[in-house]
């Protein structure tokens, strides 16, 4: 049954997360929210991964550093709000949070897949972390100014080509600086089309996007010697 637990970070935070899945499996993700809070998408998100492929699934509630149990929509003020809320997150307190999240995993073997925000965070878990096997992104628009960073793990990245917020050429200079991460672009997608609350979201992009991201973590998460 999915539940609510606590984490504790290195620097004595506590902060919750959303759990789904088996507290038996061998396996484990770190989900990471978008601007708008571990909200009912994510907490989906979670349910549906632990589902199809019995992993324990965590997705810490990021933003409890600054306001704890933030939880919202998608109108113009919420956007506004989950950008301020970002904005007073440091790169540390995500990667302590990121740690904490990990570390509920005991000796799983451990992804990170994150949305929007969250998947620039995966990327910071990949390229910052060595605790992740395998990271997957859904349109993180901060990559690119992180691209020439090291990834410790293998990649996959999902964008929208029309995304107004992501230029293509900005995907461009990704795939270039990482000639071995797997990308994939959605030719009609838009900024969140893997958001069923978003008036962008897009069914069949979304479906062939999650098919994507569960093949390759069932390809780097094998079990195998964390």
């Amino acid at each position: 049954m999915p539940t609510r637990i606590q984490l504790t970070a290195e620097d004595g935070h506590t902060a919750s997360a959303y759990f789904a899945g088996s507290g038996d499996a061998a396996i484990g993700l770190v989900v990471i929210q978008e601007i708008f809070g571990v909200n009912s998408h994510i907490r989906r998100v979670c349910e549906a991964l632990a589902g199809e492929t019995g992993y324990a699934v965590i997705a810490p509630a990021l933003f409890d550093r600054v306001e704890p149990g933030v939880e919202l929509a998608y109108s113009a003020d919420d956007v506004a709000r989950g950008r301020a809320l970002r904005a007073r997150l440091t790169d540390r307190d995500i990667i302590l949070d990121l740690k904490a999240a990990c570390a509920a995993h005991g000796k799983r073997r451990v992804g990170i897949v994150g949305y929007c925000f969250g998947g620039t965070v995966a990327w910071m878990g990949a390229t910052r972390m060595q605790r992740f096997s395998a990271a997957v992104s859904w349109y993180g628009g901060g990559i690119v100014a992180m691209r020439n960073e090291k990834a410790h793990c293998p990649v996959q990245m999902h964008f929208g080509e029309a995304d107004a917020s992501i230029p293509m050429s900005d995907v461009a200079l990704i795939r270039k600086a990482q000639p071995n991460a797997e990308i994939y672009t959605y030719p009609k997608a838009q900024h969140g089309f893997g958001c069923d609350d978003r008036a962008s979201y897009s069914h069949d992009d979304a479906i062939l996007a999650k098919n994507r991201t569960v093949a390759f973590f069932a390809r780097h998460l094998a079990l195998a010697p964390a």
